[in-house]
């Protein structure tokens, strides 16, 4: 007998790639695409998957160039602010 999948609202969320890992498969992605040799449904969905990721990858860096910005921010006597700031699991 086989097992069907659930459906989607019982599964479990995925968690989200590191940063680094999406670079790699964004990479993969690109040199995959740039060799012209893929059916136009698998290239459709290369990009497709290539969008997600950039996407995701943006938000990532934002996110960091915000607590970047955070940490060296300064007050009006040019003296830098200090921010306290919680350590996020993933740390």
């Amino acid at each position: 007998m086989t097992r069907k999948p659930s459906p989607p609202e019982e599964q479990e969320p995925k968690p989200e790639p590191a940063f680094e890992a999406t670079m790699k498969r964004l990479s993969e992605i690109v040199a995959k695409l740039e060799k012209g040799d893929l059916p136009l449904e698998e290239s459709l969905r290369l990009f497709e998957e290539g969008v997600r990721l950039s996407a995701h990858s943006q938000a990532t860096l934002d996110a960091a160039q915000k607590r970047v910005e955070e940490l060296l921010s300064v007050d009006d006597d040019g003296r830098t602010k200090r921010a306290r700031f919680e350590l996020r699991d993933d740390e």
